[in-house]
């Protein structure tokens, strides 16, 4: 092979930048967190076509705002849903302030097991992992 179709290969295998992703500006949820979702939607008879979990902040709390997670039977008018698969997750406009870009994960561990927020907007947070400001 001569140097100029070298060069030309180099040039094509070139690095591209990477360039730095933003957070969703949406609400994402784990594949353990989905797993402990729809078991306890099937304990608590919540029809996933009709229902989904709701996710909200309120105020209160060691650190300012806690978080609020329960099931509903379905959206309110103004809520933004998302959905993952069979399981549809509702958001107020109001807490959406606070959750765009979390996550919610599910950890499980010898020690304890629930719901994990992993929430960029978060800027210090409790012990007890349900409170933040």
């Amino acid at each position: 092979m001569d140097q100029a179709v070298k060069d030309e290969a180099v040039k094509d295998q070139a690095v591209k930048p990477v360039v730095p992703t933003a957070p969703a500006k949406g609400i994402q949820v784990t594949d353990n967190a989905l797993k402990r979702i729809r078991s306890a939607m099937v304990k608590e008879n919540v029809s996933p076509e009709q229902g989904g979990l709701r996710l909200g902040v309120q105020g209160g709390g060691c650190s300012g705002l806690s978080y609020n997670i329960r099931f509903d039977t379905q959206p309110r008018e103004r809520d933004r849903v998302f959905q993952f698969g069979d399981v549809r997750v509702f958001v107020d406009p109001k807490s959406f302030i606070y959750l765009h870009g979390m996550t919610l994960d599910y950890h499980e561990t010898l020690i304890q097991q629930g719901f994990v927020f992993v929430n960029p907007n978060s800027t210090k947070s409790c012990g007890c992992g349900s409170s933040f400001s």
